[in-house]
């Protein structure tokens, strides 16, 4: 009884205080609900960019005229998750990027946050991998925040329709980062294939799986 009442009083000093600072608790919970819904959803359209590859010169989506669409993937050096699908990230380019879907691929971490995500590291990784794609720099973490990428990596499969980019598909590059050969879904796959037959994307949102953006402090 006695900690149901000291639990009570606890309560009321902070809705009290709640008040005095004209934020009533259900203000907290619309601002998360508010986070957890921002950047595009499917079906939105996207906008371009023009951002830094690592040869030094800035890239935008209107680079690719012949292009049907693009896998923007957020991404960046020294994630686990990342590097775990680097090999598929290749893969995907290689196998789309003449279909008509190159991969776009985007670091989105403020490198004085994680040094390991600096554009000399960038360079290197683009080097020692030999990236087909480009690789760009999200400098003042500008563009990520706009499509909602929360976590590296993190895929928008985006589609040309009338002189828009329009969002197909939001999510993981397939159902498993830690093994290619354990993969049921290739849900990248999936979606450019059904846009490339004119069908819907049947999976079009996922989860996805990998590190946090490391945002500037």
């Amino acid at each position: 009884m006695k900690r149901i009442i000291v639990l009570t009083l606890g309560m009321i000093m902070f809705l009290s205080f709640c008040k005095k600072q004209n934020q009533e608790p259900e203000d907290s919970i619309s601002t998360i609900e508010k986070d957890k819904l921002s950047g595009y959803k499917v079906g939105d359209e996207a906008m371009d960019f023009s951002l830094k590859n690592t040869d030094e010169k800035k890239i935008s989506l209107k680079d690719f005229p012949s292009a049907k669409g693009f896998i923007v993937i957020f991404t960046c050096n020294h994630c686990p998750y990342a590097k775990a699908y680097e090999n598929r990230i290749i893969a995907l380019d290689k196998k789309y990027a003449l279909k008509g879907y190159p991969v776009i691929a985007i670091n989105p971490n403020d490198p004085k946050v994680q040094p390991e995500d600096s554009f000399e590291e960038m360079k290197k990784r683009v080097k020692d991998k030999g990236f087909p794609f480009p690789y760009l720099l999200d400098e003042g973490q500008k563009v990520y925040p706009v499509y909602g990428a929360t976590k590296t990596p993190h895929v928008f499969i985006v589609q040309k329709e009338n002189g828009k980019l329009i969002v197909k598909y939001i999510g993981a590059v397939d159902n498993n980062y830690e093994n290619p050969d354990d993969v049921t879904e290739k849900y990248v796959e999936n979606a450019v294939d059904a846009l490339l037959a004119g069908k819907p994307v049947e999976k079009d949102h996922t989860v996805a799986i990998g590190c946090t953006i490391k945002v500037k402090k």
